[in-house]
């Protein structure tokens, strides 16, 4: 039995969806789907959940939004007539919409999510209503019907662990296909909660741990993962194969084929997890598994928006409790850091800028009155690039082909760091090198060429 989770470009219109519903209709394997909003059918276009935002955001100015909603509805139309549906759902959108509105009018968190939800939601009961028409037995069941509760995060839930027998209970013996909304949960008080960004693909991942399906097929409109960003590197290698690890330092440093956080419910469930492309379904796309047999680089990511707090303090290292001292600075700030290198007499803290947003300046005081530190700088506007790959550790002149690609590009490296895992190298660099320095890299490890 599979899960398939379909992103918003594979249900941007009636098109995409007839090819989703011939995917899912034509492989019984295929019982348990999740869809994303509509995404952009061009360039130029409008994501669903973009116009669900502008809506909130309207109705949070005291703005007339009706045209916005008119907008939002036109769009789910032009759906069902492209579909051909002999049942329209937009009056009951419209309802949905409004009752929203009318409740958490006063309440912008709650408003917020409650939303922007309905981008997944709309498109998951029209789907399933398709299906349905066509003679394919068809569910369409709500996150609460199914028991996925959450944190009441908003904007940025987590599930709760009670979620799992739950799903499994509910799903486990109803028949034919079911269609579930991504994106959200529900708390314990009823309220809509959504996961962060893009996170229909936590939801496929809760679906799939709760069954213990066979493999968690993850639709998009490119064909599995590749090497490097496709935008940067011209042509870049396909990735047949990775790990989990591998593939949370990739998408932590600037993949974005697949939510770092869905990795999780599959990688404790040991559930392979396979990306795949809905314009080209045939295609065997990537295999994120537990292990795999090969070593060496299977890719070079990079990502920009990253700050360096520098410190200096002579003896820092004969100094019992400075960096205890220094993490609970962040934790009393609620901010979280990246990497930590170090040396005997400093250490430099790397963490994304908008962990600074307003506390900069406290920050900075914090650190000077309570560490009494020599020297104290931040350093913005820097790109981490990673490389990354099994058995990094054991391969003679991995660092090597790095630097030197670095230095051939007069390139200025600003730090280096490698944990304990053997997967992974950081190199800080500055944010207007970043492209190049990916290109140089990746030709430095695949020997190709990438200019662009």
């Amino acid at each position: 039995m599979k899960v398939c989770k379909f992103g918003g470009s594979s249900v941007a219109d009636e098109h995409q969806i007839r090819k989703i519903l011939n995917i899912i209709n034509n492989d019984s394997e295929r019982k348990y789907i999740i869809v994303s909003a509509p995404g952009k059918r061009f360039k130029e276009d409008v994501k669903v959940t973009d116009m669900f935002i502008a809506l909130v955001e309207g109705i949070l100015e005291g703005s007339n939004y009706d045209e916005i909603i008119e907008q939002i509805l036109n769009r789910y139309k032009q759906i069902e007539n492209g579909l051909e549906v002999n049942h329209s759902l937009i009056s009951h959108f419209n309802d949905v919409i409004h009752v929203y509105i009318n409740h958490y009018k006063n309440n912008p968190n709650r408003l917020t999510d409650a939303l922007k939800s309905c981008g997944e939601d709309f498109n998951a009961q029209l789907i399933a209503n398709y299906n349905n028409e066509q003679g394919i037995k068809t569910t369409y069941l709500s996150p609460g019907e199914i028991g996925l509760f959450v944190s009441d995060e908003p904007s940025n839930a987590i599930v709760l662990n009670e979620s799992y027998e739950l799903i499994n209970k509910k799903l486990n013996h109803i028949e034919g296909k079911v269609i579930i909304p991504g994106f959200f949960g529900i708390n314990k008080s009823g309220d809509v909660n959504t996961f962060s960004r893009g996170g229909s693909d936590i939801t496929g991942a809760i679906i799939a741990s709760s069954m213990n399906c066979s493999v968690y097929e993850n639709f998009t409109d490119v064909s599995g993962i590749f090497s490097a960003n496709p935008n940067v590197v011209n042509n870049p290698a396909s990735i047949l194969q990775l790990t989990y690890e591998e593939m949370r330092e990739l998408s932590y440093a600037g993949f974005n084929v697949f939510h770092d956080e869905a990795l999780l419910p599959v990688y404790r469930s040991n559930i392979p997890v396979n990306i795949k492309n809905t314009n080209e379904p045939d295609h065997p796309g990537t295999l994120i598994t537990t292990t795999r047999t090969s070593t060496g680089v299977v890719g070079v990511s990079c990502d920009k928006g990253f700050v360096s707090i520098n410190m200096k303090k002579y003896l820092m290292n004969r100094e019992i409790g400075f960096t205890r001292r220094l993490l609970s600075i962040l934790e009393d700030l609620n901010i979280s850091y990246e990497h930590m290198p170090s040396g005997i007499d400093d250490i430099s803290v790397i963490l994304r800028a908008h962990q600074l947003h307003n506390k900069e300046e406290v920050l900075k005081n914090r650190i000077i009155q309570e560490l009494h530190v020599d020297a104290l700088s931040i350093e913005k506007n820097i790109a981490v690039l990673m490389i990354v790959g099994l058995g990094m550790k054991t391969l003679v002149g991995t660092a090597n082909k790095a630097t030197e690609a670095f230095q051939n590009e007069n390139i200025n490296l600003k730090m280096i760091n490698q944990g304990s895992s053997e997967i992974s190298m950081m190199f800080g660099i500055e944010e207007n090198d970043a492209d190049k320095a990916t290109r140089a890299v990746y030709k430095a490890y695949f020997n190709t060429d990438n200019e662009q």
